[in-house]
């Protein structure tokens, strides 16, 4: 198999399992409380990386501490929190497409609190983007619309916690290896989701009394070590492999697959939603185009 293929393939898988997160959370869901599933999910994915520590402890990291924090709590602990209390009141199928918003988000707040500079070309994406989000929030049965309005703004600020991290990584981890920073985050936050999943939840008694709990638990499972913990480091491959503009278009297709199941599970899909979910890839399209520099020819000046 060629480089070029295999490429195409790890996209596609990634599409698949960050696609397939939001029904694999309902599914949790079907069982435990919000707060168990996105405690569990943590928890699960620190115990799969704990063995990679070994490699990647090494001394001279600890002086990043403030950025695997601040990755670990906003690039998987809080949004973990958020998207299970969104689908409490919210389809899997639109959590999944409002979760586009975070290309929209980490150029805004990289702009306003990171000193990133932008185009004008890429401040209209911005704008279209939220159109469109405002628009997938509005679609479908007016009676929905509060709800959607009440936990859509759970997934938006799950969606500014990863603009965050994204913004905090580039800033503060940049020199640090993706994977050896993915292992360092969970170990900050891991712990703490199991205290507070084993020690404030009814994680336990859930488990023992419903007949449905091991299947449950299965899917969270399934979400921590694939979604979580494995994507990660598939993700770093890709972007080694190839580019960070071929990598990041994983983007599109995460809401087409988390439409595609929401379907499959008899969600509500409307046509207005294929609408404003394109509306608001147009503008995540325009937020990552670059301008094309003209080269002069000094020998035709």
């Amino acid at each position: 198999m060629n480089t070029k293929a295999l490429n195409w393939i790890i996209l596609i898988a990634l599409a698949l399992t960050w696609g397939s997160s939001f029904i694999l959370m309902k599914r949790g869901l079907e069982v435990f409380s919000s707060d168990e599933v996105a405690a569990l999910r943590i928890f699960i994915a620190f115990l799969f990386l704990s063995p990679l520590l070994i490699k990647h402890f090494k001394k001279d990291l600890i002086k990043h501490w403030k950025g695997f924090l601040g990755m670990g709590l906003l690039g998987n602990f809080i949004p973990a929190f958020l998207f299970t209390k969104a689908e409490t009141g919210i389809s899997s199928s639109l959590t999944g497409m409002l979760n586009s918003l975070t290309p929209l988000f980490t150029l805004l707040l990289g702009v306003l609190l990171f000193k990133s500079k932008t185009k004008l070309i890429n401040a209209i994406g911005i704008l279209i983007g939220f159109i469109g989000a405002i628009g997938l929030l509005t679609a479908g049965k007016s009676e929905d619309m509060n709800n959607n309005l009440l936990f859509g703004v759970y997934v938006v600020l799950a969606t500014v916690c990863y603009a965050l991290s994204v913004n905090i990584i580039k800033k503060e981890l940049g020199q640090v290896n993706s994977i050896t920073a993915t292992v360092w985050a969970m170990m900050f936050i891991g712990p703490l989701a199991g205290i507070y999943l084993f020690g404030f939840t009814d994680f336990l008694a859930d488990l023992k009394t419903n007949a449905l709990a091991y299947e449950s638990l299965g899917y969270v499972s399934i979400l921590a070590i694939f979604g979580t913990a494995l994507s990660v480091i598939i993700f770093n491959v890709l972007i080694k492999n190839t580019n960070a503009l071929f990598a990041s278009s994983v983007t599109y297709l995460i809401p087409v697959v988390a439409m595609g199941w929401g379907i499959l599970d008899g969600e509500e899909v409307v046509a207005m939603h294929f609408i404003w979910i394109i509306i608001i890839l147009l503008g995540v399209y325009l937020v990552n185009k670059k301008p094309k520099t003209v080269e002069i020819d000094p020998k035709n000046t």
